[in-house]
């Protein structure tokens, strides 16, 4: 689960500001960490198949908010995919 603390400090790595907490960057960004963590989960206990189905509603929407990035502001986007290490 996020913290407050570890959602201010993804923000201020990836925010375009300091009150920045909608643009695509930013829900990029906590979507990363809440798919690293649910991933660490899945691991541990493969057969919980209620939490499965959510990372890959979250793995969608992460992709959608990346393909808007991409289409609006392709060197933001790029920037974006060196400082989360996620593949093109």
């Amino acid at each position: 689960m996020l913290t407050k603390n570890r959602k201010q400090r993804i923000i201020k790595e990836v925010g375009i500001h300091d009150l920045d907490t909608g643009s695509a960057d930013v829900q990029v960004g906590i979507l990363t960490k809440r798919i690293d963590e649910l991933s660490r989960h899945l691991k541990k206990n493969p057969k919980d198949k209620h939490s499965r189905r959510g990372l890959l509603g979250m793995v969608a929407d992460r992709q959608s908010h990346l393909r808007y990035l991409q289409k609006k502001n392709n060197r933001r986007y790029n920037s974006l995919i060196k400082k989360l290490g996620l593949k093109k």
